[in-house]
């Protein structure tokens, strides 16, 4: 019996050629390791899809061979679909202390906190899960307790980088581990997969100090009450936020599930300061001037039901924008939410308040956790890698990403761009990428978890664009002949009342189309309902160019 050949393997079932839902796998023979296990919000193509998760299914079919999960950081797109997956794979859990704290309130709220294996971790733990000894290094990122992981695989290292930049200075004081990094790339990288948010911008992110001084100054010059909002899980900023309020001597209000969310559990664990008496409930509002108020919330994307969006419309319970009011929105747009925080904008300047507003680098209120292409082309050098596999991000910025690591030396053909499924194996001393597991997007509405496929997703499409129409016929069971009917009822179609001429006619359709069919002797209620569909849907669309959904209920009696 010949000897079986060692196989390496690395594969992204999320986060390559998009942004979001994050998770990578690196394969040593039957010792499996999972790498975040993130989720994304829906678009409008996906109506009531509460979030997508990557598709699993390889991992269940090789639940086996999973030594364990590792997390980078708390964000959502590498935590937000853990509860899910754990609902599905029991495998213990690794993952710094303040990312742990952010998943273990996930998994409180789906009752599964008492039957995970949780395990904390930090940049010194080594692990041995199954025949691969695992190191870890700090990174700067806009959120603390961050980590790149290596791999020590009997083939070679592995690194994967998690989300990072190289900030010198620090909010928390807590270093990208340089001189591990370079360690790790003198001993030798076999592959690096390092993501690719910023690979189109140029020079070197700014440090998220810099961002603290603007809200300073903001701070100082603000007359009325003071609403900033941000991304709940930037930490480091929240703390300038508080910094900003105590130098100012303001009272802090925070609005938001997820924003009070991350603030407990980062103060609980020591990773915020937060000066006592310095919180106010929001119904304690009235009781202080508005230059003593600084109300910090979530919605900067211009989600429609975040406390920003409420607060702009003038329909938050509690508290209200007022003329002279400074409203900061510190953070950038992401592409596709221009135009919903625009409208958050406009109605904010229609309350007459002071708006900051716009890309960070203009206004100074927000800067990138993510590293620009000069860090990244200084990872690529500190790696050394032998191959190059860029992950996190869309196929433009995968791309400009390769350039980099060809412009600092990795050779063109050690470089693989891959999409979700591919699976690059490296046995001996090549790589090659010549296979692909399953993979997609698992959607996740109320409880149901890849429950809605194709087919409801185009119904609840037609039934947004252009309604329903019910048909109601009685007929005899014993001869088949109408008893009452056909009623219509129209749903987000027309509105009857003032289209009675229509219904009337939809109605007339529909009797005759019945009796057709009696004549014929067709006695099957299947062959009735879609008859029905087809003979109506025609002359609809031909009267008014609209596609409705149509239900034929037929009773017989």
């Amino acid at each position: 019996m010949s000897p079986k050949t060692d196989r390496l393997s690395i594969a992204a079932l999320g986060g390559v050629q998009e942004i979001g839902k994050n998770m990578y796998i690196v394969q040593y023979n039957d010792d499996l390791i999972v790498i975040d296990c993130g989720s994304k919000f829906p678009d409008e193509s996906l109506p009531g899809i509460d979030v997508i998760i990557p598709d699993i299914s390889y991992l269940i079919e090789n639940r086996k061979l999973i030594r364990g999960l590792i997390v980078t950081h708390g964000h959502e797109d590498h935590i937000g679909g853990i509860p899910y997956v754990i609902k599905q794979l029991d495998m213990p859990i690794y993952a710094t202390r303040l990312t742990l704290g952010l998943i273990k309130s996930k998994l409180k709220e789906h009752g599964l906190l008492g039957s995970t294996k949780l395990h904390e971790i930090n940049s010194n733990s080594t692990l041995v899960l199954g025949a691969i000894p695992i190191r870890f290094f700090s990174t700067n990122h806009s959120i603390p307790d961050c980590l790149g992981i290596a791999f020590h695989t009997p083939q070679g290292v592995v690194v994967h980088t998690g989300d990072f930049k190289f900030d010198l200075t620090p909010v928390n004081a807590q270093y990208a581990d340089i001189h591990k990094m370079a360690e790790i790339g003198q001993n030798g990288v076999l592959a690096l997969l390092s993501e690719s948010t910023n690979a189109e911008r140029p020079g070197f992110t700014p440090s998220e100090r810099s961002v603290g001084e603007h809200i300073e100054e903001a701070f100082k010059k603000a007359e009325g009450k003071i609403f900033l909002s941000t991304f709940a899980s930037n930490v480091h900023r929240l703390q300038q936020v508080i910094d900003a309020a105590e130098l100012t001597d303001r009272k802090l209000i925070l609005l938001g599930r997820s924003m009070i969310n991350v603030v407990e559990i980062a103060s609980s664990l020591g990773y915020l300061r937060l000066p006592e008496g310095m919180l106010v409930e929001p119904e304690a509002c009235n009781r202080y001037a508005p230059h003593e108020l600084v109300i910090l919330c979530t919605g900067s994307q211009g989600e429609s039901m975040a406390a920003l969006a409420r607060l702009a419309s003038g329909t938050h319970r509690q508290i209200h924008v007022a003329p002279g009011d400074t409203v900061i929105l510190a953070s950038t747009p992401i592409p596709g939410n221009e135009r919903n925080v625009g409208r958050i904008v406009d109605n904010l300047f229609e309350r007459k308040a002071k708006v900051i507003y716009g890309s960070g680098s203009v206004t100074g209120m927000h800067v990138s956790g993510h590293a620009s292409q000069e860090e990244l082309k200084l990872m690529l050098t500190l790696m050394k890698p032998k191959y190059f596999i860029p992950i996190h991000g869309e196929y433009r910025m995968l791309h400009q990403h390769r350039q980099l690591a060809e412009s600092v030396g990795v050779d063109p053909d050690r470089i693989f761009i891959v999409s979700n499924g591919d699976v690059v194996d490296i046995i001996g001393s090549s790589a090659r990428k010549e296979r692909k597991i399953p993979n997609g997007n698992t959607l996740v509405d109320g409880l149901g978890i890849g429950d809605v496929g194709q087919i409801v997703l185009r119904d609840r499409k037609v039934l947004s664009e252009d309604g329903i129409l019910i048909l109601v016929v009685s007929i005899a069971k014993s001869d088949g002949k109408v008893i009452s009917g056909p009623d219509v009822i129209s749903r987000g179609f027309v509105y009857v009342r003032e289209s009675e001429g229509l219904m009337e006619e939809v109605q007339r359709i529909a009797l005759a189309t019945i009796l057709r069919l009696q004549e014929s002797n067709t006695v099957q209620l299947n062959a009735y309902k879609q008859t029905l569909k087809d003979t109506i849907g025609k002359f609809l669309f031909t009267y008014t160019k609209r596609r409705p959904m149509i239900i034929p209920i037929i009773i017989q009696i």
